[in-house]
C-alpha cells in the first residue's frame, strides 16, 4: 500500500527472478523471467499438492542458482480461493508475492502475439511482465486474530444467506399448504407464529386442536398469549384453500427446515460473541463501538476487511482500498457524472453502508453531516450520494481511532458545523 509504481519497478533488480503463475484448482503453470523480460527456464506444470509445491521449489532454486539470483517475486491473479494454499507456502519460503488485476491481464494478453487467445502457457508470461513493470499490488495475508475475524465474517455471511433461503422455503410451504397463515401472523419469526407452525402446521391440525388447545400450547412458553389470535387462526384454518395431498411428507420437510433455522440462529449468536472477543484483542478496535449506532457485527466487518491498520499511512489509501475514491468521466467539452470507482474490497463497502444506516438513525453528529450534505446551497448531494460520502467519512474516523488510539470524540467530527459546534 505504500509504494508507487516507480518504487515497485525499482524493487525488480538484476538479481531478482520474476515468476508468473497461472493459478487453477488442481494444476498450476509457472514461467520465470529476469528484470528485462528474458525467459530463464522452461514452463513448469505442477500440482496443487505438497509434491507439486516441492517441484516448484526445486525448479525455482535451480533457475536462481544457474543465473546467480538471490531473490524471487511471484505474481499471480487472485483466482477465487485457489491461490490461498500456494500463497501460504510461498510466504513460508520467504518469497515476495504480487497480485495482478485480472482485468490488466486480459488487456495485456494481446501485446505479444496480437491475439486474444488464452492459454496456460501464455498467461504466466503476461502476469510476469505486469509484475516486471510494477503493475501489481502487494499481497496482504491476514494472520492471527485478523484472519480469525475475517473467517467469522465470512461464516456469518454464509449463515445469513442460508437463513434467507430457509425463510423463502418456509413461505413457499405456507403458500401451498396454509396460505391464510400469514394473514394472522405478519412476522413468522415471532414466538406465537413459530409455535403455531411447530405444533399445528396444517389447517386441519389447527381446526382439530381448537383455540383453547392452541392457547395452552402458547402459555407453556409465552407470557401473554392472545386468545383472539388463536380464535382467528382457527377461523382462517376452517376456510383454508391449502392443498391437503402429500401433507405428511411436507410437514416432515417443514419441521426439518424449522430445526435448521433454529440451529443457524443459535450459531449466529455464537459467531457474534466470537466477533466481540476478537475485537477485544485488536488494538484500539473497541473505540469503534463508542460510535453511537455502530454494532459489534459492523465493526467486525470493517476491521476484518482493513486488517492490520499499520499497512496504511493515509486515510486516502483506505478509501481507495474500499473503492470509494471518485472516478471522473470527462473528455473535451463533455463532463460526465463523477462516481465512485468500486475498485476495491466489496465487502468493506457493503459493511460501511450497512453500518451507516443505524448510525444515521441514532447518531446526531452523522445525521447533521447528512443534512448539511443534502441541503447546502452549492452542489447539494442526493441522499445516496451523501450516504456514500459519509461512508468515506466513517473510514477516516476509523483510521484515526485505530492508528492514534484516541477515544471517539463527537465534537471533533462536527467542528466544521457551526450550529452544532455552538451547541456543544
Amino acid at each position: 500500500m505504500k509504494r508507487t509504481q516507480n518504487e515497485k519497478i525499482l524493487q525488480i533488480k538484476n538479481e531478482t527472478l520474476v515468476v508468473g503463475i497461472d493459478i487453477a484448482k488442481r494444476i498450476h503453470f509457472a514461467r520465470a523471467f529476469d528484470n528485462r523480460g528474458i525467459e530463464l527456464g522452461k514452463l513448469l506444470r505442477f500440482e496443487n499438492s505438497a509434491q507439486g509445491f516441492a517441484a516448484f521449489d526445486a525448479w525455482l532454486q535451480e533457475i536462481k542458482q544457474r543465473n546467480e539470483m538471490t531473490e524471487a517475486i511471484v505474481g499471480f491473479e487472485p483466482t477465487g480461493h485457489y491461490w490461498f494454499n500456494l500463497a501460504d507456502h510461498l510466504v513460508t519460503c520467504g518469497h515476495r508475492l504480487a497480485i495482478v488485476n485480472p482485468f490488466h491481464v486480459k488487456c495485456a494478453r494481446e501485446l505479444d502475439d496480437n491475439s486474444p487467445s488464452k492459454s496456460d502457457r501464455k498467461d504466466p508470461k503476461t502476469i510476469a511482465m505486469l509484475v516486471k513493470d510494477g503493475r501489481y499490488r502487494d499481497v496482504y495475508i491476514p494472520v492471527g486474530v485478523y484472519q480469525e475475524l475475517r473467517e467469522l465474517v465470512c461464516e456469518r455471511e454464509r449463515l445469513q444467506e442460508r437463513l434467507g433461503s430457509l425463510k423463502n422455503q418456509i413461505i413457499r410451504w405456507l403458500d401451498i399448504y396454509f396460505p391464510e397463515f400469514t394473514t394472522v401472523f405478519k412476522d413468522l419469526s415471532k414466538q406465537a407464529a413459530w409455535l403455531a407452525l411447530r405444533h399445528f402446521s396444517t389447517p386441519q391440525k389447527v381446526v382439530d386442536a381448537g383455540a383453547q388447545e392452541i392457547l395452552r400450547t402458547w402459555r407453556a412458553e409465552m407470557k401473554r398469549p392472545s386468545l383472539k389470535r388463536a380464535e382467528r387462526l382457527c377461523l382462517v384454518a376452517s376456510q383454508s384453500v391449502g392443498r391437503v395431498e402429500g401433507t405428511r411428507a411436507s410437514i416432515s420437510s417443514l419441521q426439518f427446515q424449522m430445526t435448521e433455522f433454529e440451529l443457524i440462529t443459535i450459531r449466529l449468536e455464537s459467531v457474534k460473541e466470537q466477533m466481540a472477543e476478537c475485537l477485544s484483542q485488536i488494538p484500539n478496535a473497541q473505540h469503534l463501538l463508542a460510535i453511537k449506532g455502530m454494532g459489534v457485527v459492523a465493526a467486525a466487518v470493517i476491521v476484518s476487511e482493513i486488517g492490520d491498520i499499520s499497512r496504511f499511512t493515509d486515510p486516502r489509501q483506505l478509501i481507495k482500498y474500499a473503492g470509494l475514491n471518485l472516478r471522473e468521466n470527462s473528455s473535451g467539452k463533455h463532463k460526465g457524472e463523477t462516481t465512485i470507482s468500486k475498485r476495491g474490497r466489496r465487502r468493506l463497502r457493503h459493511g460501511l453502508f450497512q453500518a451507516m444506516i443505524p448510525i444515521l438513525a441514532t447518531n446526531s453528529e452523522f445525521r447533521a453531516l447528512h443534512k448539511r450534505n443534502t441541503t447546502r446551497s452549492q452542489n447539494p448531494l442526493t441522499k445516496m450520494q451523501s450516504l456514500t460520502a459519509l461512508c468515506g467519512k466513517l473510514l477516516r474516523v476509523t483510521f484515526a481511532l485505530l492508528t492514534k488510539g484516541l477515544p471517539y470524540d463527537p465534537e471533533k467530527l462536527v467542528i466544521e458545523l457551526p450550529e452544532m459546534a455552538q451547541a456543544a
